[in-house]
């Protein structure tokens, strides 16, 4: 038997914060959730600015314009 591995780069499909949380859904269908208190500005920010992201590098990471923040779904999933 054996065990292939495939490199796959998690790639954003959809993104959502709460009051306490930021999540991220992949299109390989796994859902990140990580603590909102780990990103400052999105922390401080209103709910009107968490809605405003957009995906960049086709989903690589998520940018919010008006808080100048960048968050890559690679080191989401990196974090422990």
């Amino acid at each position: 038997m054996s065990i292939t591995s495939v490199n796959i780069q998690p790639l954003a499909v959809d993104v959502a914060c709460t009051d306490d949380a930021l999540q991220v859904a992949l299109a390989d269908g796994r859902a990140i959730s990580v603590p909102l208190d780990w990103f400052p500005r999105l922390e401080g920010a209103t709910p009107k600015e968490r809605k405003s992201w957009r995906l960049i590098g086709g989903g690589l990471g998520i940018r919010w314009e008006a808080l100048d923040e960048d968050v890559s779904v690679e080191n989401l999933l990196r974090f422990r």
